[in-house]
């Protein structure tokens, strides 16, 4: 469709006909996200406020669409860039984001990490150096204050913020020790994420949330007998980048559990079902 057909199709949103508006709607959103630039447009030269509020609901509607694709494409590639995962589900508050601009800002703390890194220590004294860097000159730390905030699942707000939850500062760590060259990998607990380095001849783990804090199995153990759960393999072992990504959309849905946001908890829901594997006709 031209420029031209597209104004014209917009002109109807308001029809007082609802079956014609639906149709509309329904013509618009088949036209997919090369069309929501001239939505944008219309939006700005439009005094209608009923019509400026379908072409929000619309380009919306069309940003969840893509981001669905793009998570979607992404984890049938293998889910390989943690980094990519993580940008897409930002676009979720945050269309317009680049992931270019996160490859710059990850690179960036990788530089000034590997600058005051030594490849010959230990791997002990090596998580030691991060964190010195991290959580020092860096000021990473945990949202304690604002815990439930959407916003600390978003990885470009806690670049900027330099605050985040468990899982979202341990990426932002993790992505900076796999540059280093480190076998550092996400290990999905019970109610927090923390990282396990694991090589053939060391494994420890590290909490990201806690300042990176070296732990060992046996305080694994100790951790799930507390929670009177019982134990599983996948509490001690790496998880792979879809698990986490999946992770981080629950954690969302929690956050908007607690503002009782149930448009928003309905979308991720979506969101995390597109990327969950279908299960087996019985």
């Amino acid at each position: 469709m031209n420029q031209k057909e597209i104004k014209a199709l917009i002109s109807l949103l308001d029809d007082e006909d609802h079956e014609v508006s639906q149709h509309v709607e329904g013509k618009i959103l088949s036209l997919g996200g090369t069309v929501i630039p001239f939505l944008e447009t219309e939006w700005e030269e439009s005094f209608n406020p009923i019509v400026q509020r379908k072409i929000e609901e619309l380009i919306h509607e069309l940003q969840l669409s893509i981001m669905i694709e793009r998570l979607q494409a992404w984890k049938n590639g293998g889910g390989l860039d943690l980094l990519e995962g993580m940008w897409i589900i930002a676009t979720y508050h945050y269309p317009d984001l680049s992931i270019e601009k996160l490859k710059t800002t990850i690179e960036q703390l990788y530089y000034d990490i590997w600058i005051q890194f030594q490849e010959e220590m230990n791997a002990v004294d090596q998580v030691k150096r991060i964190n010195s860097i991290f959580f020092g000159v860096m000021n990473f730390a945990a949202n304690t204050k604002n815990f439930h905030s959407p916003t600390n699942s978003m990885i470009n707000s806690v670049l900027e913020s330099r605050r985040g939850n468990p899982i979202t500062l341990c990426v932002i760590y993790l992505l900076i020790a796999r540059k280093l060259g480190m076998p550092v990998y996400g290990v999905n607990l019970p109610n927090l994420f923390v990282l396990t380095y694991k090589s053939d001849k060391t494994q420890f783990y590290i909490n990201v949330f806690n300042r990176g804090i070296i732990f060992s199995k046996t305080d694994i153990d100790h951790y799930i007998a507390q929670l009177n759960i019982k134990s599983k393999d996948i509490f001690y072992q790496p998880c792979t980048n879809l698990e986490i990504v999946q992770r981080v959309l629950r954690n969302l849905i929690l956050s908007y559990e607690k503002t009782s946001e149930q448009d928003k908890i309905r979308e991720i829901e979506k969101i995390l079902k597109s990327t969950l594997d279908e299960l087996p006709e019985s």
